[in-house]
């Protein structure tokens, strides 16, 4: 069973990009993400739909 919720360097290793490029991208909102307690989050299916340019990087940062 694949996780739901990915970190940051499991985003990085799915897109193939470096860790630092995946923070950039969730600070300028580039790439759909959460903020839980401090932490960024990613929901695998919204980025698999955003890959596939099907979403939008809109978030409900908190």
């Amino acid at each position: 069973m694949e996780k739901i919720t990915l970190t940051v360097a499991e985003t990085a290793e799915l897109i193939g990009v470096s860790v630092s490029t995946i923070y950039v991208m969730a600070r300028t909102n580039e790439i759909p993400h959460k903020k839980v307690r401090g932490r960024v989050l990613f929901h695998r299916p919204t980025v698999e739909k955003w890959l596939a340019g099907e979403g939008e990087a809109n978030t409900n940062e908190q």
